[in-house]
C-alpha cells in the first residue's frame, strides 16, 4: 500500500544541496515578489465574504450594502463592510519517480517541477495560505500536512529537492487515493506528474470532485519525438528495460511518435472529461509565460 511506504525522517542536506536550496529560495521568492503574488491572490479566491464592521455611508458606496437597522438607530446611513475569508489550503502533489529524472536539456522534469512547486509555496505563504506536500514515487514517500510559516515552507522545498525515491515505479493512483483519505477539507491541489503510470484515472476523478485540482503535465520534447541519431539503446528509467532502435529509420521514429501521441490523447481525454485545468511544462521551455497566462485566464473565469 502507498501509506506503508511513507517515510517522515528528514533527508540529509549536504553542503551542495543546502546551496541548491538557498538558490531555489532566492530565485522563486524574487519571482513571487515581482510577478506572481498579486496574480495568485486574484486567481485563488477565499471561501467567501464575512461581515467585518459597519461604517458611515460615503458618496459612491453601494446602497445595497446599507444596514437599515443601524441607519434607523443612528439617524444617518451606515453600510455593512465585508472581508474576504482568505485562508486557503494548498497541497502540492509531486511525482518523485524515476521517470521525472529524465531531461535532455539543462534540467530534468523533476527540477522544473520542484521550481514551480517552490514558487507556488512562497506565493501561498505570502497570501497567508496553508501549504502541504505529498511526495510520491512507487508509493507515498512523504506527507507534510498543510501549515504556515517560513520554516514550514523551507521544509517543503527541502523535501521536494532532496528526498530520493525508494523505488523506481510510479504509483500515481495510490498516491491520489492516499490524498483522498487524509485530506478531508476542500483544498487546491497542484498535481505535478508526467502521468506515465497505470490506473490513476479513478482516483483522480475522486480528487477532482473533492478538491480544486490543477494538473501540471511535465513532458520532455524527446518523449514526443526521437531525433535522427542512428542506432541507440534506450532504457526505461522505471523498469530498467532496454531496447535498441535505429533512429535513422523514419518508420521507427514515426512509430515512436505515434505511440507517444496516443498516450497523450488518452491522458488529455481524461482531463477533459474531469474538467481539469492543465498546464504543460517542458524542461527546455520557459514556464513564466504559460503560468501567468493560466492565472489570468482563471482569474477572468472566476470573477
Amino acid at each position: 500500500m502507498a501509506a506503508a511506504m511513507k517515510n517522515n525522517s528528514p533527508p540529509v542536506l549536504t553542503p551542495e544541496s543546502f546551496r541548491s536550496l538557498k538558490r531555489l529560495e532566492i530565485r522563486t521568492r524574487r519571482l513571487v515578489t515581482d510577478l506572481f503574488a498579486g496574480r495568485y491572490h486574484s486567481t485563488f479566491k477565499g471561501r467567501g465574504m464575512t461581515f467585518a464592521e459597519v461604517r458611515e455611508y460615503a458618496p459612491g458606496d453601494d446602497i445595497r450594502a446599507i444596514d437599515w437597522n443601524v441607519t434607523a438607530r443612528m439617524s444617518t446611513p451606515f453600510i455593512k463592510v465585508f472581508a474576504e475569508e482568505r485562508e486557503l489550503t494548498i497541497l502540492l502533489v509531486m511525482d518523485n519517480s524515476a521517470s521525472l529524472k529524465f531531461g535532455t536539456v539543462e534540467r530534468s522534469k523533476h527540477a522544473l517541477a520542484v521550481e514551480l512547486g517552490a514558487l507556488l509555496t512562497f506565493a501561498a505563504a505570502r497570501n497567508s495560505d496553508k501549504v502541504g506536500l505529498l511526495l510520491f514515487g512507487a508509493g507515498v514517500e512523504r506527507y507534510v500536512p498543510p501549515r504556515k510559516g517560513r520554516l514550514h515552507s523551507l521544509r517543503i522545498l527541502r523535501d521536494m529537492l532532496v528526498l530520493e525515491p525508494t523505488a523506481r515505479a510510479t504509483a500515481l493512483g495510490e498516491a491520489l487515493a492516499y490524498l483522498n483519505r487524509v485530506q478531508r477539507k476542500r483544498a487546491i491541489v497542484f498535481l505535478f506528474s508526467d502521468f506515465l503510470a497505470p490506473d490513476w484515472e479513478r482516483s483522480l476523478a475522486v480528487t477532482a470532485r473533492r478538491h480544486d485540482t490543477i494538473a501540471f503535465v511535465t513532458e520532455d520534447a524527446r518523449e514526443r519525438d526521437l531525433p535522427d541519431l542512428g542506432p541507440v539503446e534506450l532504457e526505461d528509467l522505471e523498469t530498467g528495460e532496454r531496447v535498441r532502435l535505429d533512429t535513422s529509420d523514419p518508420s521507427v521514429r514515426a512509430r515512436y511518435a505515434a505511440l507517444a501521441a496516443g498516450r497523450r490523447a488518452a491522458r488529455d481525454a481524461v482531463f477533459r472529461k474531469l474538467g481539469l485545468d492543465t498546464i504543460p511544462l517542458e524542461p527546455g521551455q520557459p514556464y513564466i509565460k504559460p503560468l501567468l497566462g493560466f492565472f489570468e485566464t482563471r482569474a477572468r473565469r472566476v470573477r
